[in-house]
Formats: C-alpha cells, sequence, structure tokens
C-alpha cells in the first residue's frame, strides 16, 4: 500500500555504491514508482547520490524507514540481514539484491522475520524476466518439454575476476567467491526451471586458480587490484545437484578459467529440449516427432530485450501496490542458499552432502 500522494511507491535505496545507484537509474522508467530517498554509512556515497538523483540521504536507518514505503537494498552480502530484518519489522517492503545472505544463517534469519512480518520481501534474481526466459519458462509450464529431468547450468567467465581487496572477493564479507556472486544465479534458473523441487544431495568442488596468483592475465578485471593478499575465496565451482523426484542440475561457475564464456542453459525433457544462451539472448528449442516421416524440428525463438533490473523492480512495485508477492519469494531463495551451502560443505568434506538427513 502507497502512502504518497500522487499514488506512486516511495523507494529507497540501501547502500549507495554501483549496484544502488544502478537501481536508481532504471527506477526512473518505473512509473508507479517514485526514488525518494537513499541510504549509506559513508559521507561521500550519500553527498554524491543526493546530488545526482536530488533526494534526501540518511545515516540512520530508522529516519529512511519513516519516509518510504519500500526499500530495495544493495549493500554487501554480509549486512543483507541488519537493512532487511530491520524494514521488515518496521512494516516496509523489501527488494533484497542476491544472493538471500552471506550464509544460511543468516539467510534463514532473514526468511523466519519475512514470514513474520506484514511486508513483502522479494529477492532480486532478476535473470528470471528476461524475454527468453519468460518464454522458456511459459512453455514449460505449458507442457511442451514434458517431464524435465536435468539441467546444465553454466556461468563461466573467460576472465571477470573483481578487484581482489574488494567485498567480493572477502569471504567475510561476501560468504564466499564466484559461487555465491554469479553462480547464485544458474542455480536459481535451474530449480526455476525444475519449479523449485526438493534437493536432496548435492556434490560439488571449489577452485582457487587465478586470483590467488600475481603473475595472471588480468584481462576484463573491474575494480582496483590489492593483489591476492584481498583474495579469499574461490573462483570456480563445480558441483552436481539431485532432487527427490530424480531430476538433476549440473553446474558449471567461474570467475576465470582457460575456456570460453558461457551463459548457457541446456535443458532436457521427454517431449522437448532447449538451450538459452543468456549472455546472447538466444533460445533454441528442439523437438522430434513421426508425423508424415520421422523427423527433427529445431526452433528459434526470437525476443526484444529487457532491461531485467527494470522489470523485476516493476514486478516488485506491482507486488507492493497489490500487497501481494508470486514471484522471486524468500521460500525460493533460501532454497538456492541451502544448495550454496552445500556445496561449500561438500567441498570442504570431499564428499556428497545429503540435504533431507
Amino acid at each position: 500500500m502507497t502512502s504518497s500522494a500522487d499514488g506512486r511507491v516511495r523507494i529507497g535505496i540501501v547502500g549507495l555504491g554501483n549496484i544502488g545507484t544502478y537501481h536508481a537509474e532504471f527506477l526512473a522508467d518505473v512509473e508507479a514508482a517514485a526514488l525518494v530517498a537513499g541510504l549509506d554509512i559513508d559521507a561521500d556515497a550519500r553527498e554524491s547520490f543526493a546530488e545526482t538523483f536530488d533526494v534526501d540521504t540518511y545515516a540512520d536507518r530508522g529516519d529512511l524507514f519513516d519516509d518510504v514505503d519500500a526499500v530495495i537494498v544493495t549493500t554487501p552480502n554480509r549486512f543483507h540481514e541488519d537493512y532487511a530484518v530491520a524494514a521488515l519489522d518496521a512494516g516496509v517492503d523489501v527488494l533484497l539484491e542476491k544472493p538471500l545472505a552471506h550464509t544460511l544463517e543468516s539467510a534463514e534469519r532473514i526468511a523466519a522475520a519475512a514470514e513474520a512480518s506484514d511486508a513483502l520481501c522479494m529477492v532480486g534474481f532478476n535473470n528470471r524476466f528476461a524475454n527468453p526466459v519468460e518464454v522458456l519458462k511459459h512453455d514449460l509450464r505449458t507442457g511442451r518439454f514434458g517431464d524435465v529431468t536435468h539441467v546444465e547450468a553454466n556461468y563461466v567467465r573467460r576472465r571477470g575476476i573483481p578487484g581482489r581487496g574488494s567485498w567480493f572477493t572477502s569471504k567475510e564479507v561476501a560468504g564466499g567467491g564466484a559461487l555465491i556472486d554469479i553462480g547464485v544465479h544458474a542455480i536459481d534458473l535451474a530449480l526455476y526451471f525444475l519449479d523449485f523441487p526438493e534437493v536432496v544431495e548435492v556434490s560439488g568442488t571449489t577452485r582457487a586458480e587465478f586470483g590467488i596468483h600475481d603473475e595472471y592475465a588480468y584481462l576484463r578485471q573491474w575494480g582496483a587490484d590489492h593483489g591476492p593478499g584481498g583474495f579469499d575465496v574461490e573462483d570456480s565451482a563445480t558441483a552436481f545437484i539431485r532432487c527427490a523426484d530424480g531430476q538433476t542440475v549440473s553446474l558449471e561457475v567461474a570467475w576465470a578459467a582457460n575456456r570460453p564464456d558461457s551463459d548457457e542453459f541446456v535443458i532436457r525433457g521427454t517431449e522437448a529440449g532447449a538451450t538459452l544462451d543468456r549472455g546472447d539472448h538466444e533460445l533454441t528449442v528442439y523437438e522430434a516427432g513421426i508425423g508424415g516421416a520421422n523427423h527433427f524440428s529445431t526452433t528459434d525463438v526470437e525476443t526484444q530485450e529487457a532491461v531485467t533490473h527494470q522489470q523485476e523492480q516493476r514486478a516488485f512495485v506491482e507486488a507492493v501496490d497489490q500487497g501481494r508477492l508470486e514471484r522471486n519469494t524468500v521460500e525460493q531463495a533460501l532454497a538456492v542458499q541451502r544448495v550454496i551451502d552445500a556445496i561449500y560443505r561438500s567441498a570442504a568434506q570431499g564428499s556428497a552432502v545429503r540435504l533431507d538427513d
């Protein structure tokens, strides 16, 4: 429910760094929303945000919550719980950037707060709002693929480690490296395509092969580089996920690898299959039939490109207006977080981890 004079949802950004600024820029084109405030503990960030977007900025979250209907939380992972739980306790709706939290325990506390609150909490898995994903999900729902049995989920960068020494490469702040940063998107989409079945077993390995070395071709690196001393996370992970009904997911994720970039998902069903190249915005469906003669059918699906964060924002604002959230739920994000936690535990102990014990 909104309280602004013009009926728009009043939104504040919590965390005014690059991701927060990114969200603020897109909000300008979300007709039912009004960016009215920002919050950050850094005075310089507050000043810059206020000048750029002509809104009030705060250091105290209580002051912010008094002036908004909803917040978008874009802080480093370790601080998701602090701000999301405080907002939910105050009755303020929340769009929380992925991942849910930096640890499973923190994610569970956010989920408990969301369950106890009348406010909404949506989690920012923006890739679900890409048009090829929307088409693929529609066809999965309507049964075109039959029973989907396996998803190959890949999110691999040939070179793309964040600046070493940033919060992205600190286990204490981020919770991990490539797996929790970009692998979280791959896991979410894979489980989303499978309708979030119960995961019963996870086997995984994590590696730090590039970020720990000085002599390394840091092409496409973003952010200042402070050397290997600022890097204590993994830069790649491989995992296999088994579900209670026999469905499986194979996962390959890397910030850096000596192979081509890949942002491809392969869907295997009993009636059809598909490849989704999220990076190139391409969806191809593979079918076979017996009509007339045995034959293969290959369909290239063309869609318009969409700004996924903006589509996500529109869905969030609509949910706030209606007081009902139907997608990108905390429960789904918690399921993803449990898989991430299981991969890390499996890698540490060198064996598969059961989630149904």
